[in-house]
């Protein structure tokens, strides 16, 4: 079965949003690292990435997201990460990899967009 990586972009309450859908691996990671790289060159630094749908990464795709992390620092931008903590099956597949490597504590995590993007809203605890 092929799932089909997916990132489509919007944005919420002054917030670039990036919905990410599918698995997150050597091949697709580029994707999402090009189209983050596209958000900053628009000048927008306050990134929300949704993870919520991705089934599956591996470490390309974790690299990734701590050079997203790096660059959005680097603007004195705001990254926030969607990780559900429950899910389809036993919660997210990023939340878990990224808790295993013991790199989960440099992301802000967030359990849905709504609650990312809010003033006041406090990260989900590491």
């Amino acid at each position: 079965m092929v799932v089909a990586f997916k990132v489509t972009d919007g944005e919420q309450a002054g917030w670039a949003v990036l919905h990410v859908s599918g698995e997150l691996d050597l091949v697709t990671s580029p994707v999402l690292r090009q189209r983050v790289h596209d958000v900053v060159a628009d000048g927008r630094h306050s990134l929300v990435l949704d993870l919520s749908e991705v089934q599956f990464c591996d470490s390309s795709g974790v690299g990734v997201l701590i050079a997203v992390r790096r660059l959005i620092r680097s603007c004195r931008g705001t990254l926030r990460l969607i990780l559900p903590a429950q899910g389809a099956v036993d919660g997210s597949h990023v939340n878990r990899v990224l808790g295993a490597l013991g790199v989960r504590r440099l992301f802000d995590v967030y359990a849905d967009v709504e609650g990312a993007v809010e003033d006041e809203a406090g990260p989900l605890s590491a």
